[in-house]
């Protein structure tokens, strides 16, 4: 007898269908939304630069290399040009003021002097001869106001006599006229004579002033064209040692305003340190820097800064504010930390390639649980020659990539390997 089977709804093909169709709709899902789809590249771990992120003071500071100089230094320049004709102190000597360096000759200067000698001297001779002829004439005017005053001794006495006689008649009127006119004349030509003279002599006096200021000024030139042939002789304004850029020889030539050497003072030194014009609004006087020597440590200060921007650099000049280390020498070069600013407890992370490829506003951070690196935005602020100061986006403790990222192209992910 036929029996009536019921169909199953719960098949191993429905169930395994349905398990299929689940399945592939989870994996849509999970790729849609939950999957990583971010560009990934294989990297060797072994090849590449890895820094942790700690706390730590940051220091804002800069390397920079300065060269040691004198303090002071006196230059020499040629007043006077000539050849060379004896060379008594050579570069790297010790000098007392007064030594002599060089001796110059120049036979155009010699001759030319002798020329401007002689004419100042007869200029002179010529303002002798004017103040002799006004002395003269002062004289002849003394003598003729002295000769009237004789006449008019001579005559009053005889013209009161007469005019007693005169009025007792005892004298003709003719006479007493003639010893008149004889007393009054001389009485009137004495007061024409001392006027005469008085206006002279103002006037004299005056000329003397200018002609005694005249000769004291050709005497002042006489003795400063004396000197020029001095200025051929060329000595130590200070003591110092001698410094010249150049052997000199005997015969060689120098010219007028020419720079020949210089003396530096060994007893006070500076630094003088070129920095990179980026740094300029940042560098004022007073900031401290320090180098090692010896083993030892100094301390420098800017104490000048010179703003004026060559090939890049500008340069500042740096002072011990303590004594001088011991045993340094000029021309010789030092490494200085400089400080821009004051230390400070931040985030730090160490310096790197990466930068010049980022611009410091993103790294790629390991991943603690997996060997990935993941690219992150950060913000980075100052740096020094160690450290970036960390402002966003890391961690204390977390691990990045600080080498070049220049083969990493635009990969957001890193499989370390």
């Amino acid at each position: 007898m036929d029996r009536k089977l019921e169909k199953k709804t719960w098949t191993p093909r429905r169930i395994a269908a349905i398990f299929g169709g689940v399945v592939l709709l989870g994996g849509i899902i999970y790729q849609i939304g939950f999957a990583d789809h971010r560009s990934t590249m294989n990297v060797d771990k072994d090849r590449l630069s890895i820094a942790t992120v700690s706390k730590g003071e940051f220091t804002d500071y800069i390397l920079v290399s300065g060269q040691i100089e004198p303090a002071r230094t006196v230059f020499l320049d040629a007043i006077e040009g000539g050849m060379v004709n004896q060379v008594i102190r050579e570069s790297g000597a010790l000098l007392k003021k007064g030594d002599t360096i060089l001796v110059l000759t120049n036979s155009n200067l010699q001759l030319d002097v002798m020329q401007r000698e002689t004419m100042l001297y007869e200029q002179i001779n010529n303002l002798r001869q004017t103040r002799l002829l006004l002395d003269q004439n002062d004289l002849n005017q003394q003598g003729q106001l002295a000769e009237i005053d004789y006449q008019i001794s001579l005559l009053e006495p005889q013209y009161k006599r007469f005019k007693e006689l005169h009025e007792k008649k005892l004298v003709s009127d003719r006479e007493f006229e003639e010893v008149k006119e004889q007393y009054e004349y001389n009485v009137k030509r004495r007061k024409l004579t001392y006027t005469s003279y008085r206006n002279d002599s103002i006037a004299r006096s005056f000329q003397l002033n200018q002609l005694r200021q005249s000769e004291g000024r050709m005497n002042a030139s006489l003795n400063g064209v004396g000197n020029i042939l001095n200025n051929l002789v060329i000595t130590a304004p200070i003591a110092g040692q001698l410094a010249t850029p150049q052997q000199l020889e005997i015969g060689q030539a120098i010219n007028p305003g020419q720079r020949y050497g210089q003396i530096d003072i060994l007893d006070e030194f500076k630094v003088r340190v070129p920095i990179d014009e980026l740094y300029l609004p940042r560098i004022s006087q007073g900031l401290r820097g320090k180098f090692t020597l010896s083993g030892q440590d100094y301390e420098l200060e800017i104490s000048k800064i010179y703003p004026t921007i060559t090939n890049g650099r500008f340069e500042v000049d740096m002072v011990f504010p303590g004594e001088s280390p011991e045993g340094i020498r000029r021309g010789q070069s030092v490494r200085i930390r400089l400080e821009l600013g004051q230390s400070e407890q931040s985030l730090l992370l160490p310096t790197g390639g990466f930068f010049k490829d980022t611009g410091g506003n993103w790294v790629f951070v390991l991943n603690p649980s997996t060997e990935i690196a993941e690219k992150r935005t950060i913000r980075l602020g100052r740096k020094n020659p160690e450290f970036y100061e960390v402002l966003e986006g890391l961690v204390e403790g977390e691990k990045v990539i600080v080498s070049g990222y220049e083969n990493f192209g635009d990969n957001e992910v890193l499989e370390l390997k």
